[in-house]
């Protein structure tokens, strides 16, 4: 199964960007947001530096990272 990581912060303006766009592949694709605030020591066990990062796992592994914000046609490529 295929699963999207979206890590994510309430202070971070690129993040609310990319908040709609993870609305519309949780149609498609189930989405599991993360708060790195309050999720500190699974972002940081997945290294995560900069927010928002979606990490693309299958049957629990990850298999690409993508940082930043991209549209919405490129994460259901993916």
């Amino acid at each position: 199964m295929i699963e999207y990581w979206y890590f994510s912060a309430k202070w971070c303006a690129p993040c609310k960007q990319l908040a709609p766009i993870m609305e519309e592949v949780s149609k498609t694709i189930p989405v599991k947001k993360i708060d790195v605030d309050s999720e500190s020591g699974l972002a940081s066990s997945y290294g995560i530096r900069s927010v928002p990062t979606v990490i693309l796992m299958k049957d629990g592994s990850e298999f690409k990272r993508i940082i930043g914000v991209k549209s919405l046609g490129e994460y259901l490529a993916l």
